[in-house]
């Protein structure tokens, strides 16, 4: 399995900046599709961005064009450049993992707080 630690939240004003990390334990990270769920409150959880085993990317119409995922497998971390913050986007945001295979288990960070005033 995999253990997922999500850092880098925090206070934002509108149109600034932060980049979440997360840190992955395991012997295989290469292996796994890599991404990023939020949750605002009252509201339900929604995807935000993924990176496969080969770099291909995707994400939510809601961020794209301002937040970034990358990843760096030789330190086991994923990260979320969000740029162009909106007061929309505050949410607690979650690091996910899981592998390709059939009934593959997902993995969820303890999730790291993200507020963007206005």
């Amino acid at each position: 399995q995999v253990q997922l630690v999500e850092s880098g939240g925090g206070l934002v004003q509108a149109g600034g900046s932060l980049r979440l990390s997360c840190a992955a334990s395991g012997r295989s990270f290469s292996n796994y599709i890599v991404g990023w769920f939020r949750q605002a409150p009252g509201k339900e959880r929604e995807f935000v961005a993924r990176i496969n085993m080969s770099g291909g990317t995707s994400y939510a119409d809601s961020v794209k064009g301002r937040f970034t995922i990358s990843r760096d497998n030789a330190v086991n971390t994923v990260y979320l450049q969000m740029n162009s913050l909106k007061p929309e986007d505050t949410a607690v945001y979650y690091c996910t993992a899981r592998l390709s295979g059939l009934q593959a288990t997902t993995y969820w960070g303890q999730g790291t707080h993200v507020t963007v005033s206005s």
